[in-house]
Formats: structure tokens, C-alpha cells, sequence
């Protein structure tokens, strides 16, 4: 029996499919002076930027910039107000303490994937996939899907991995071939997701700064990355991991009922002019140590 090939493409995504991201916390960031001033917010990401700009809670401004100190996800905005209110009445000795714990336990580190940690990887970016334009997939991903994604993605470029000391994802950054022709050899496109409760704590410039290393242990001339439009935060961390934006997409994707641009960015691993030699897809072990020592 003959069957008929669709006649029509996808149908686009609306705003209703943008899951609500109800992620509430509290949280106590320390100013200048050494004290700690405890808050909640519904956008970690977002206050901390606020505190460290210096537009966060009036004591954060008169202060200065804050840092993170503690940060705890609760279920719901009720349960981050009455365990903010908890975090105000305790002594000073009890926040230092409290701090000195989640300091220990969100410790991070960075380490090579392996295909085994495709699951969690994949959970990672589905978070993207339902809550965010930062991609512009529609589908959410699997585990077995996502170990595929890590086992090809090794065999010509780095992917790493940064996670607390309880063992849970942080983040992950990896490269993979800018484009298939012979000519692209030296060219690699980068990407990098940070869970949201790690976006604005320096992960992001841990992963990203290793990526680059390892890049250029490799022998790659280029590194480019392609960002969704408008994505300021993202321009930002990209110009300041020294990456130049040369083009715009723009009107280019339609996802949760609003059109998007994507922007290219630029960043030269290697000035040399002569023939390259050819990229080592793999490094040795040693040399992976040594890239993850110099971002420890």
C-alpha cells in the first residue's frame, strides 16, 4: 500500500506550550562588608544579577554587590516566603554555618563526559526544550538519545561536564563539527547549557573556558556559536569569553508563539596563516587532565 507524504510541515508552537516554570527559592547572598542578607525570588538567575548590578533589596544596594551564599529550591513562592523568614531569625553563627554547608555541597567540578551521562544531560536540556527559546527545538529528548549525542560528539570533540559534589549537573559544554566539507576541518560549533539554578555563579565560564582549551590542544582555528535572538545574557557571556557576533538571523524561528532571531558568533583559536595540520580528534588522557586542573 502506497503511503502519502505529509502534506504539510510542523504546526508552530504557542505560547500555552511554554511549560510555567514555578521554580521558587530561597536564598542568602553576602555583601562586601561580609554580611548576608537573606531573600526568595521565583528567578534565581535574574536577583543575582540584580544584587551584583547593585538594583536587588535596598540593604544589597547600600552594601554593593552580593555574592551567592546559600541558595535552596522550596515547592512553591508560600514555602520560599515562610523559609526566608526562617533564614532572617537565625543568628549569625547559624548563617555562617548554613553557608559554609551549601558552599561544600555545591562545590563544582568539571570532568569528561561519557555516553553513560546522556540521561542526565538530556533531563538538563529538556528543561530548555519546554521553558525557554534558547533552543529552538520543539521535542523534548531521551536518555538513549542523548547517549548517542554524547558518544558521537567525543569522537571528534570535547564534552564536559560540571557538577556539585553530590553528583548532580551543573552544566555541560561541547563541540562538534561546524560543517561536514573537508575545507570546515578546523572549524568547531560550541554549545553550553547551565541548569537554571547555576546560571549567573561562574559555571558557565568554568565549562566554556575548558571547551576553548581543549579546542585548541586539538589543532581548531575557530570556534563559532549560534544564539537565539534577543538572548542578552547570552551575548554577554559570549563577548566576554571573547567572542565577535558577525550576522543576524533575524525572523528566523517560531517558538512559543513569537518569532526569533539567531545570531553568529566568532571567537579565533588559532591566528596562524600557513596550512594547518590536521585536528587530533581525541586527546590523551594527560591532556585532559591537565585542560580540567587548569579550570579546577
Amino acid at each position: 500500500m502506497r503511503v502519502e507524504a505529509p502534506r504539510f510541515g510542523p504546526a508552530p508552537s504557542t505560547a500555552a506550550d511554554r511549560l510555567p516554570d514555578e521554580s521558587a527559592w530561597a536564598y542568602m547572598v553576602r555583601c562586601p562588608d561580609g554580611s548576608l542578607y537573606a531573600g526568595w525570588t521565583n528567578d534565581l538567575a535574574r536577583r543575582l544579577r540584580a544584587h551584583k548590578r547593585g538594583t536587588g533589596a535596598r540593604y544589597t544596594r547600600m552594601k554593593g554587590g552580593a555574592a551567592l551564599a546559600y541558595a535552596e529550591r522550596c515547592a512553591d513562592k508560600s514555602a520560599a516566603l515562610r523559609r526566608e523568614a526562617a533564614l532572617k531569625r537565625l543568628s549569625k553563627a547559624d548563617k555562617e554555618a548554613l553557608a559554609a554547608a551549601w558552599q561544600r555541597d555545591n562545590r563544582v567540578t568539571l570532568r569528561w563526559a561519557v555516553p553513560e551521562d546522556g540521561g542526565a544531560v538530556a533531563q538538563l536540556y529538556n528543561w530548555y526544550v519546554t521553558h525557554s527559546t534558547a533552543t529552538f527545538q520543539y521535542d523534548t529528548v531521551t536518555a538513549a538519545q542523548y547517549e548517542q549525542f554524547v558518544a558521537d560528539t567525543l569522537r571528534s570533540g570535547p564534552f564536559l561536564l560540571a557538577e556539585s559534589a553530590d553528583g548532580r549537573l551543573l552544566g555541560y559544554a561541547c563541540a562538534h563539527p561546524w560543517h561536514t566539507r573537508q575545507a570546515y576541518a578546523w572549524d568547531a560549533e560550541t554549545t553550553i547549557y547551565c541548569a537554571p539554578e547555576a546560571v549567573g555563579q561562574g559555571v558557565g565560564r568554568r565549562l566554556y573556558g575548558a571547551l576553548l582549551a581543549a579546542l585548541r590542544r586539538q589543532g581548531y582555528h575557530n570556534a563559532f556559536a549560534l544564539v537565539a535572538s534577543p538572548n542578552p545574557q547570552s551575548d554577554a557571556f559570549h563577548r566576554a569569553m571573547g567572542f565577535t557576533r558577525f550576522g543576524l538571523e533575524a525572523h528566523t524561528g517560531y517558538k512559543f508563539g513569537q518569532w526569533l532571531g539567531l545570531s553568529y558568533w566568532q571567537l579565533a583559536l588559532c591566528r596562524e596563516d600557513d596550512a594547518p595540520a590536521p585536528v587530533r580528534l581525541t586527546l590523551t588522557e594527560a591532556e585532559k587532565s591537565e585542560v580540567l586542573e587548569e579550570f579546577f
